[in-house]
């Protein structure tokens, strides 16, 4: 579990790009520092060593692998909606792949871009990336829209796990 100085860092971050002209694409990292040009190389956030490097990357999927990857599953499976263009996207998936090699075979994760999967982006009325969708027994169980701290994400994932 992250600690409260790891959270807070996370949410500072995410307001600045949210609320700011900064875009996560300009942020540079310097050994454990996060710095943006637009800032004058100020340091905005220091990284703490929440993700691992050994975290896996969550496979892409499309609308002709829906059906058989996510619906069919055998386990619960943690899908995030994202988009190239969006910032916030970018700052969630190191914490969607670290929690993908935290709960390795208990959940399936996969992303899916909004932009080449419009079917399945309008199947489940996606209007807000990132949006990340639990699904269960082939069925949509619970939705989280908006670039969220780890806790809350893995609170959810935990909680259909004991079910």
């Amino acid at each position: 579990m992250a600690s409260l100085h790891d959270c807070i860092t996370e949410i500072l971050l995410l307001s600045l790009l949210i609320t700011s002209s900064i875009s996560s694409t300009s942020a540079v990292t310097v050994g454990s520092h996060v710095r943006f040009p637009e800032c004058r190389g100020e340091i905005v956030c220091e990284n703490q060593g929440t993700t691992s490097a050994a975290a896996v990357e969550v496979p892409n999927r499309s609308d002709s692998e829906w059906q058989t990857q996510v619906l069919e599953s055998d386990v619960p499976v943690l899908v995030e909606f994202w988009a190239p263009s969006c910032g916030p996207c970018r700052m969630i998936r190191p914490i969607v792949d670290q929690l993908a090699k935290d709960f390795a075979g208990k959940f399936k994760f996969y992303k899916i871009n909004t932009d080449e999967s419009p079917n399945t982006t309008n199947r489940y009325g996606i209007r807000s990336v990132p949006t990340v969708i639990i699904f269960k027994d082939g069925e949509k169980k619970d939705s989280i829209t908006g670039a969220v701290p780890r806790e809350a994400l893995e609170k959810t994932i935990e909680m259909f796990l004991v079910q």
